[in-house]
């Protein structure tokens, strides 16, 4: 069983997927990473899966991630479009 508190997940709203407008995404390096959960449990778009994988249909590139990772495995990266 999770210890992790249940969250919302992200769905098609009426205004559609929203990292469209995203400059810059978070970019997980698994090597760094300690899969704590820390970064999903500070995104405010609850778009971090158990699994650390990014949505980047509605990834909104705020950095939050990155800023609270204690191991800095995400760096935001710029969008190339």
């Amino acid at each position: 069983m999770s210890t992790r508190p249940a969250m919302s997940r992200p769905v098609k709203g009426a205004s559609g997927k929203t990292g469209s407008w995203r400059v810059f995404k978070p970019v997980v390096d698994k090597e760094k990473c300690n899969a704590c959960g820390i970064c999903g449990m500070f995104c405010p778009d609850a778009v971090i899966s158990d699994e650390l994988e990014v949505d980047l249909d509605y990834c909104k590139g705020c950095g939050i991630c990155a800023q609270e990772c204690p191991k800095k495995a995400i760096t935001m990266e710029r969008e190339e479009k």
